[in-house]
C-alpha cells in the first residue's frame, strides 16, 4: 500500500466563538483505496497560502510512500531545509499529514487507533468547555465583561454534567505582551473568579486561562490573588518563549500550572519537564506533530509524573486524535471541547463524538473513530479573510479604552 494523494477542505466555521473563524482538513489517499482525515491547526497564513504548502510538503515527502513509516516521515519533514528544530507551520502542516496517516493504518487493520499505541486504558474522557460566548444571541456582550452572567452560564453547565470549566478572567491578551496587569484588571479577574466558585461550589473544578499575556512577575501577583479559589490550573502565564519565566511562576503558587497549546515536538514539552515548568501538559495534536508526537509527550510527561490534558479551539478531527491518544494514556487529566460536541463540530462528521455526563466517550471504529462529512464540508467554504488565531494588535490599555 502506497500514499496517493492529497485533499484540503478550508471550512468556514458558522460560530467563530466556538473553534475560530475556520478549520483546516486534509483527505490522504492510498493507492488501495482507503482515505485517512486529519487536521492543521493555527498555521499563520491565510488558507491560499497554506494550501500551496500542503500540496509541496506531501509531493516532496509522501507521494509513493509506505503510510506506515510514521518515524521516517517525521524525520524527513524535521530535517527538510536542513532546519531541524520546531517550526509551528510546518509541524502544523505535518500533524494533519500525520493523523490522516494513522487513520488509514487503523483502517487497514481494523483497529482503533489506540489499539496500536498501547492499548485502551479509559473507555470515558472526562472534558471541560469555556465560557466562550455572548451573553446572549442578541448582545455583542461576552460573558467575559459580566460575573454575574459568567457565573449564571457556569452554573447552566454544571447542571450539564460538566465537572470543569475554563475561562480567562484577565483579558485582553496583544500582540504587546507581556505585560503586568493594572489593578483594575487584578481586581476584575479576582472578583470574577470568586463569583464563579461561588455559583458552582465544589460541583466543579475552575479552569484559569490566559495565553501568555503576563510577566513571570505580574502572573505570580495573579496567581496569589486566585488561590483562594482553588483553581484546577493556571494556564499559560507567560509567553511560551520563556519556559524559565514559566517554571518561575510554578515555583511561586499552589495552583498547578499548565501549557503547551502552542509548543510543537517532544523537543519543546521536554524542555518543560527538565524545568519543572508544567504539571500540566496540553498538546494540541493539529499543531505538536500529530499522533506519535504526542503520545511520546505523553510518555515523557508519565516519568516525571506530570498530566496531559490536550488542547481543542478548532475542528472535530482534532477532537479525535485528541481522543485516541487520551485513551491509551495513563496520566489523562482531562480534554478540551466546545461544549458538548454539538453544533457544527456535529454536522461536519458523518457520526458525532459522543458525550455524556462530563465525558466523552471512547469510539471503538477503526482509525481515528470518525469520518468528515465532505459534502457538509464542500457546501462551507472559507471566504474570509482572518486568520484561524490572532492576537491583538494594540496594547491591552489601548483595546480597553476602544471599547468603552
Amino acid at each position: 500500500m502506497k500514499i496517493k494523494d492529497i485533499k484540503t477542505f478550508v471550512v468556514a466555521n458558522p460560530s467563530i466563538h466556538r473553534g475560530g473563524p475556520y478549520w483546516v482538513f486534509v483527505r490522504v489517499t492510498t493507492d488501495t483505496g482507503i482515505k485517512g482525515y486529519g487536521e492543521i491547526y493555527g498555521v499563520p497564513f491565510h488558507p491560499k497560502a497554506l494550501v500551496a504548502m500542503v500540496d509541496d510538503m506531501f509531493e516532496r515527502h509522501f507521494v509513493g510512500a509506505n503510510p506506515f513509516n510514521i518515524e521516517r516521515h517525521f524525520r524527513h519533514v524535521y530535517s527538510a531545509g536542513f532546519s531541524q528544530r520546531p517550526d509551528p507551520t510546518v509541524m502544523g502542516i505535518f500533524s494533519g499529514i500525520e493523523i490522516a496517516l494513522w487513520d488509514i493504518i487503523g483502517k487497514a487493520l481494523d483497529k482503533p487507533v489506540y489499539d496500536l499505541l498501547g492499548g485502551k486504558v479509559q473507555d470515558r474522557l472526562r472534558s471541560y468547555t469555556y465560557l466562550n460566548a455572548p451573553i446572549d444571541a442578541a448582545s455583542n456582550q461576552m460573558v467575559y465583561d459580566n460575573a454575574d452572567a459568567a457565573a449564571e452560564r457556569a452554573l447552566e453547565y454544571v447542571e450539564q454534567g460538566f465537572t470543569a470549566l475554563k475561562f480567562d478572567p484577565a483579558r485582553p491578551y496583544t500582540a504587546f505582551d507581556p505585560r503586568q496587569l493594572s489593578m483594575e484588571t487584578l481586581e476584575f479577574a479576582e472578583h470574577y473568579t470568586a463569583r464563579i466558585r461561588e455559583a458552582v461550589g465544589h460541583r466543579c473544578d475552575i479552569l484559569i486561562g490566559t495565553h501568555g499575556e503576563l510577566t513571570p512577575a505580574g502572573a505570580i501577583r495573579l496567581a496569589k490573588r486566585l488561590e483562594k479559589s482553588d483553581p484546577l490550573w493556571f494556564e499559560e502565564p507567560t509567553p511560551p518563549d520563556y519556559i524559565s519565566g514559566t517554571a518561575r511562576v510554578a515555583a511561586n503558587t499552589s495552583i498547578p500550572v499548565s501549557t503547551g497549546e502552542r509548543l510543537c515536538t517532544k523537543y519543546e514539552f521536554a524542555e518543560l519537564l527538565r524545568q519543572d515548568a508544567a504539571a500540566i501538559l496540553q498538546p494540541n495534536l493539529g499543531r505538536v506533530g500529530g499522533i506519535l508526537e504526542a503520545k511520546k509527550i505523553a510518555s515523557m510527561a508519565e516519568a516525571f509524573h506530570a498530566q496531559i490534558a490536550p488542547h481543542l479551539f478548532c475542528g472535530p478531527i482534532v477532537g479525535a486524535a485528541n481522543i485516541q491518544v487520551s485513551a491509551c494514556s495513563p496520566n489523562f487529566l482531562i480534554m478540551e471541547g466546545i461544549e458538548q460536541w454539538g453544533g457544527f463540530h456535529a454536522e461536519i462528521l458523518k457520526s458525532p463524538i459522543r458525550w455524556e455526563n462530563g465525558h466523552v466517550i471512547v469510539p471503538d471504529a477503526p482509525g481515528i473513530g470518525v469520518e468528515l462529512d465532505e459534502d457538509v464540508a464542500e457546501a462551507h467554504p472559507y471566504t474570509g479573510a482572518r486568520l484561524q488565531l490572532r492576537m491583538g494588535d494594540e496594547p491591552a490599555e489601548i483595546r480597553k479604552e476602544a471599547r468603552k
